[in-house]
């Protein structure tokens, strides 16, 4: 029997989904435990059955905006001072010691690079294709410059090129981790990469997104892995889809922001459709939407199979997985280069369609769910992807990795 500590980031809902599912899926002879450092979303993780461990520092809210903006690619500046990652991964280790795990599995939390490695233990990563190593090695394009044309391409392609270098040679990780890790006995890191990069990494993608790409040593794929929350579903989802009008899902996940959750929601709520929009958490008391926007706390959204029509989606892997897996087409407006992919995998297949998120508030979101309502082919197309993706298990793939690893 083996101790298997999960290290997600509690603010971000799809990690902490996705490492539940993980931990769901381990062989019943090892045992699962969490820690996490922000409380968001740690109830999720307890409601789940497993033990959390809640460490310090925390972000502030301002602190955890500016990591979200980092990962978006938004700017170079970081939370992590030398005296945060020094108490993180004093932190992590004694967790690691102190439970005696045999492995650590992660979200984006890039103290584990320094923590698991000074304990020594295997470290491992359920992440998606977007944005890592061979992705960024191996892309001729990463579609950072939207466009069809001569000249879009060949910009897109020299920025690819500029984003190859910084990603994976330039010196660009925050000087706290290198000093850190020295201090620890770690290879320092350097690179944007190496704070993303575990020891095994667990692709969380279908087959065909892989296609035309080689996995270097330390990569392989595991399929989808997405939420399956416990929670009851709202009785209102059923009295809506019981109604006459079409009943469109509005899913933002935790990395959207307020104005765009309320300008999706009020130019939803301008069409004749009823919306479930479980987005409370970016919501005010003193907003006024309209009547027909319908706004709760997080839903089990796996189970929105036949009960929704369409979705709006900000293009998170988890809800864009959801909305295959329970074969509803959606709109998706990916916020940083890793959900854009996300959306564009799904509008080749025909099952979706992409928008900027700059004109959630627009007209073209509210024609957007009109096409997708009225012409039968994005229903078909979600149909049978959602057949393909009835055969994937990212969750119990990756346990059985972990099995694997552990001995």
């Amino acid at each position: 029997m083996a101790t298997i500590a999960f290290c997600p980031i509690t603010f971000n809902l799809a990690e902490v989904t996705r490492m539940i599912e993980v931990a769901r899926a381990l062989d019943p002879e090892h045992s699962a435990t969490f820690m996490g450092y922000e409380a968001d979303f740690a109830d999720l993780i307890t409601e789940a059955g497993f033990s959390y461990h809640a460490a310090e520092p925390a972000f502030t809210p301002a602190e955890r905006d500016q990591v979200l903006r980092f990962d978006q690619g938004k700017t170079l500046r970081t939370p992590f001072t030398y005296e945060l990652v020094a108490e993180r991964v004093k932190a992590e280790r004694a967790f690691i010691r102190e439970t005696g795990a045999a492995a650590v599995v992660i979200g984006t939390n890039p103290t584990s690079m320094i923590s698991a490695r000074a304990e020594k233990v295997p470290l491992l990563y359920p992440v998606p294709f977007a944005l890592t190593q061979p992705h960024v090695a191996q892309a001729r394009r990463l579609g950072l410059v939207k466009g069809a044309s001569v000249r879009a391409r060949t910009i897109d392609t020299m920025a690819t090129s500029m984003v190859r270098w910084a990603y994976n040679r330039a010196p660009l990780a925050p000087r706290s981790f290198r000093r850190v890790a020295q201090e620890h006995g770690v290879p320092p890191l350097r690179t944007v990469v190496s704070l993303l990069e575990a020891d095994h990494n667990l692709l969380t993608v279908m087959p065909a997104e892989l296609e035309g790409y080689t996995l270097p040593p330390g990569y392989e794929r595991v399929g989808p892995i997405f939420a399956r929350l416990d929670a009851p579903m709202p009785t209102i989802v059923s009295e809506l889809a019981a109604r006459p009008e079409p009943l469109v899902y509005l899913g933002l996940g935790s990395s959207a922001s307020r104005d765009v959750a309320l300008a999706a929601a009020r130019r939803l709520g301008s069409m004749p459709v009823n919306v479930i929009a479980p987005i409370r958490h970016y919501v005010d008391a003193s907003d006024v939407l309209p009547a027909n926007v319908h706004v709760t706390d997080l839903v089990p959204a796996h189970q929105l199979a036949g009960l929704v029509d369409a979705a709006v989606l900000h293009g998170g892997q988890g809800t864009v997985q959801t909305a295959c897996a329970t074969g509803v087409p959606f709109v998706g407006m990916g916020l940083q280069p890793e959900q854009v992919w996300n959306v564009d995998v799904c509008v080749r297949q025909g099952n979706a369609l992409a928008l900027a998120p700059g004109r959630a508030g627009t007209t073209a979101l509210s024609d957007a769910v009109s096409r997708l309502l009225a012409e039968p082919s994005f229903r078909l197309a979600a149909e049978r992807v959602r057949d393909i993706c009835c055969h994937e298990d990212g969750a119990r793939a990756s346990a059985q990795v972990i099995s694997r690893v552990v001995g």
